[in-house]
């Protein structure tokens, strides 16, 4: 258990200056803060906030900061108000405090819009002060050692979040230590069969495990000593998570991985890394391919490091990490590392760079207002696994796994990406499709008329490309949408002898736009154009009642409530034309979206349709299904097995004894003795589909049964 001194004594190693008499002052105010609460272990409460500010020593983090980890509960979990915090202990913990506390105060088990709202708080407490977020991951730190208190389901939604946010956070602000930490305390919960399996297997072989990495310190530093190079060198046990990540990637079992060890090389110097590298693979065989120089082109976060895998002593694969003591300081520490907290300071350049990244967050916060869209880039740019390419020039940028000429477009600039017409990648041309791979030099072919395409959304893999390219297509949509709805209010007033300009210019269209709840006129025509609103419904606005064409309105509607169009309930919006869209075939039981298409009324998609993504926000509306009637709707079923006499006289029977109708069939066979079918039925509901596949997928001989989304 931590204790108070252990936290001056941590803090007195790195700021022998420090305040020590504030650390004391807040210890005391937490403790009378937290008197008589327990934990649900049955623990003082206290002990939670002296764990947070000890990991925060750990983080060699400032007064401040540890001060803010002692108090970070006390507002939300006693009767302290902000104003005291600011009072006894001034305004810059005081609002560190109230950004914590803001943080913790997100509901955990909420509607996914409300979750990714939940997240820009939290982003936009970050952006206030970077030390709101490392205070908040010393307190989930904690929280995760004490997991086991809470019930089965809280475990399981604190373990998620945990690993899919709070884990890459650490990764991202180069806290290395911490991340592993995390990692493996939400894999505990999230895969307890794995973990298990696993940590048995490390406890098991520990005793080996550590004799070994000690004859392998040995030898390596006498190794080194021969060419006197001094070291310090020590090695651990990969952590269980990343096993288990390995075991996972490669389709191994845990018996079947050696290089479970990795062994840490640290020197004074850049040029003492190099000699220790090139020292080590004369005595102890390089795996080919397995070496990565991150000291010349580090990662995202700042990490620097050599890291080779070895055959070792006895044969045994290792991995060997070389880096100098100021590299190791920034592993450890991360972003903490670069953090001046004085009055006026100014940041160097490659500290300037560790924060290029929340800096971009914190833009996309700003312009993505939609929430989906957020959280999608939120997440890629948390889970980098970089590439390194380099520009005609020689300049090297640094780009996700899977990245594209595209992306690197983009990365260079905006409207380099906006004009890409092709590429060439180390002198060849390349299709703009090509993934690009360390080392590769890539030149961007422009054209100053060519535009984005809806297409690159599909392959593109960096953030900034995805984002550039959805503002430059809403843009473009909105624009042309503008202009269409001018042209089609100006056939329409025509007809009644009104002159569009006429109305424009006197403003007519004014009280128009304000009455239908838009801020501008041009909003008005895009609303037209988008076909939100139709040029007769604009008109009704205009002509007095007795002008009116009768029975218009409810002719046009009364034709469009047709058929399978009264399937579908439209919030807010009447007298659309209904169509199913052919990309994913909705049917009932599918959760569904409505986009108005311009010219051809609403078009329902289903809402994870990768398509949906590339529709302007302001074109959608909520829909859901009203099943008074049986309607039938098309669905197509691919069918793959091994290929026998009456396989296709028993699929089509099973289907027909489940009573639907089959309206086209096809097969094939193939020399491999397998045989295709594709099977386009007419289903009434989502459980019909899932009992005819049932059925199916019981015969003889078959292997698959697939709901194949498109319908041509």
């Amino acid at each position: 258990m931590v204790r108070f001194n252990d936290i001056v004594d941590e803090v007195m190693k790195y700021n022998p200056e420090a305040d020590v008499e504030l650390l004391q002052r807040a210890y005391i105010f937490s403790a009378k803060a937290h008197k008589g609460q327990t934990r649900l272990s049955g623990e003082p409460y206290l002990i939670h906030p002296l764990e947070v500010a000890h990991t925060l020593t750990k983080m060699n983090l400032d007064i401040p900061s540890i001060v803010s980890g002692l108090l970070h509960d006390t507002i939300e979990d006693s009767y302290v108000n902000m104003e005291e915090i600011e009072e006894y202990f001034g305004k810059e913990i005081a609002e560190l405090v109230d950004g914590v506390t803001k943080i913790s105060k997100i509901p955990l088990k909420t509607s996914e819009e409300s979750r990714v709202e939940n997240f820009r708080k939290m982003i936009l407490a970050m952006s206030k002060d970077i030390r709101v977020i490392l205070v908040k991951l010393a307190d989930r730190y904690h929280n995760m050692q004490t997991l086991n208190f809470l019930s089965p389901e809280k475990q399981i939604e604190i373990a998620k979040e945990t690993f899919e946010i709070y884990a890459p956070l650490a990764h991202r602000l180069g806290i290395e230590w911490l991340r592993a930490e995390l990692e493996d305390a939400a894999f505990k919960y999230l895969k307890p069969t794995e973990y298990k399996l696993i940590a048995d297997n490390i406890a098991q072989k520990k005793k080996e495990r550590e004799a070994y990495i000690s004859e392998v310190i040995g030898l390596l530093r006498q190794r080194l000593e021969q060419f006197h190079l001094d070291a310090n060198i020590f090695g651990r046990a990969k952590h269980l998570y990343s096993i288990y990540r390995k075991m996972t990637l490669e389709g191994l079992n845990i018996d079947d991985i050696y290089d479970i060890i990795a062994f840490r090389v640290v020197v004074e110097t850049i040029k003492e890394c190099y000699e220790a590298l090139g020292i080590i693979h004369a005595f102890y065989k390089p795996i080919p391919g397995k070496f990565n120089d991150y000291i010349a082109l580090p990662k995202a976060n700042m990490y620097q490091s050599l890291h080779t895998k070895i055959i070792g002593p006895h044969g045994e694969k290792i991995e060997v990490q070389i880096r100098t003591k100021e590299m190791h300081r920034l592993a450890e520490e991360g972003i903490a590392a670069h953090w001046k907290y004085k009055e006026g300071n100014v940041f160097n350049p490659k500290e300037d760079r560790i924060f290029a990244w929340l800096r971009r967050i914190i833009e996309w916060q700003q312009e993505l207002k939609d929430n989906k869209e957020f959280m999608e880039i939120f997440k890629i740019d948390l889970f980098p696994d970089e590439v390194y390419v380099f520009t005609p020039r020689g300049d090297v940028r640094e780009l996700p796994k899977g990245a594209t000429p595209i992306d690197f477009a983009y990365a260079i600039h905006s409207e380099l990406g906006h004009r890409c017409v092709g590429s060439k990648v180390n002198g060849r041309l390349v299709p703009l499709r090509y993934v690009l791979k360390s080392g590769d030099t890539v030149e961007i072919m422009t054209s100053p008329t060519h535009k984005p395409s809806k297409d690159w959304l599909g392959f593109v893999a960096t953030s900034k490309a995805k984002t550039k390219i959805r503002q430059w297509i809403k843009t473009e949509q909105r624009e042309k949408s503008i202009e269409l709805g001018k042209n089609l209010l100006e056939k329409e007033l025509s007809k009644h002898d009104m002159n569009f300009t006429k109305l424009l210019k006197g403003g007519d269209f004014q009280p128009i736009t304000k009455d239908l709840g838009f801020e501008a006129v041009d909003d008005l025509f895009a609303s037209v154009g988008y076909g939100l609103y139709t040029p007769l419904q604009v008109l009704n606005k205009i002509v007095p009642e007795s002008e009116k064409p009768p029975g218009k309105i409810k002719t046009i509607i009364s034709t469009f409530k047709k058929g399978r169009d009264n399937a579908i309930k439209i919030k807010g919006v009447d007298g659309l034309v209904i169509r199913y869209a052919k990309c994913c075939n909705p049917i009932p039981g599918d959760g569904i979206i409505g986009f108005i298409t311009r010219g051809r009324g609403l078009t329902i998609h289903v809402e994870d349709c990768p398509n949906v993504h590339t529709y302007d926000d302001q074109r959608k509306v909520e829909v859901s299904w009203q099943l008074n009637k049986d309607y039938t709707f098309p669905v197509r079923l691919k069918v793959t097995g091994s290929d026998r006499k009456g396989l296709l006289s028993d699929i089509s029977s099973v289907i027909a004894a489940n009573k639907v109708n089959i309206i086209s069939a096809q097969a094939m066979t193939y020399p491999d003795k397998s045989a295709a079918g594709m099977y386009e039925v007419e289903i009434e509901h989502m459980s019909q589909l899932q009992k005819v596949m049932k059925s199916i997928q019981k015969i003889k001989g078959v292997r698959s049964v697939e709901r194949a989304r498109n319908i041509t």
